[in-house]
Parts: structure tokens; sequence; C-alpha cells
């Protein structure tokens, strides 16, 4: 394979062929969609963590915090470490960092997803505006076949 697309006019389709292009292309949105809105969590959560590590300094040491066991569960605690914290890289797996190395690690994930994001938001662009080709000519092709049924063409050889 040579790896490139052979390029269709899709006028030429039949409308089964573009009904199926059609749903093809909605699950193709719906996926893209998808990938973006974790896409976009993710960076949320990555900017949540660099900017709470902004709170662990020498000012708050031994102070009391809330520590968070699940999303709507805490249990009170003291910041005992304002040097280092344990960061979570992905799969289970901690790692000890400085605070500050901490903070370089989540401004380059911030950094990773937000071009990733930028990949995807065109593609998902794109695919809206193929959809929206399709949905046109799927339209057209029904005018006709209604106007083919409203206006049979005239036979030969007419009645006497």
């Amino acid at each position: 394979m040579s790896g490139q697309r052979q390029q269709v006019d899709i006028s030429t389709l039949p409308l089964p062929q573009l009904n199926q292009l059609s749903q093809q292309l909605d699950q193709e949105i719906e996926f893209f969609t998808a990938s973006l809105n974790q896409l976009k969590m993710t960076q949320t959560k990555f900017a949540e963590s660099q900017e709470c590590l902004s709170k662990v300094n020498k000012e708050n040491l031994d102070k009391d915090i809330l520590v968070p066991l699940t999303g709507s569960m805490y249990v009170p605690g003291q910041l005992a470490n304002v040097e280092e914290c344990l960061v979570d890289i992905g799969t289970g797996y901690f790692i000890e960092m400085s605070v500050d190395a901490s903070k370089d690690f989540f401004k380059r994930e911030v950094d990773y997803v937000t071009k990733q994001i930028e990949k995807i938001q065109p593609l998902v662009q794109e695919k809206y505006k193929m959809k929206q080709v399709v949905m046109e000519m799927i339209q057209m092709k029904v005018h006709a076949q209604l106007a083919a049924q409203q206006n049979p063409p005239a036979t030969a050889g007419g009645s006497t």
C-alpha cells in the first residue's frame, strides 16, 4: 500500500452509500469529540495539580489540611513536608519529586495535552464540514428522486 487516499467524488455515490458515509462521519465526530473532552479534562487536572503545588511552601508547614481520599471524601491531616511530594505519573506509578520538579512536570504535561488538543480540533472541524457536504448531497439526491417520481419522462411513440 502506498498510504495515499483515493479521492472519490461524492456526487457519484448512490443514496445508500451516502447514508453510510454520513453514519461513518457521525461515529468519527463522536469519537474525536469524546477524545477532545477527555484531553480537556486531563489538561484541567494537570493544571489544578500544578496550581495546588503553590500551596506547598514553608508558610504552610505543619498546618491543618484536608486530604482527599476520593472526589467527595476528605480526612484531616497536616502538611509535614514542603520540599518534596509524591507525583502520580500514570498507570499506578508514583515518583517522589521536589516541588519545583513537580511544577515543571505538570507544566510539561499541560503543554503536551494542549498540543494534542490543537491537533484534534481541526480534525473535528473538517469532519463537521464533510458531514455538512454529505448531508447537502443527500438532500439534493432525495429532491432529484422526488422530482423524477412526480414528473416521469414521456415515452416515445405517444398514443393515437
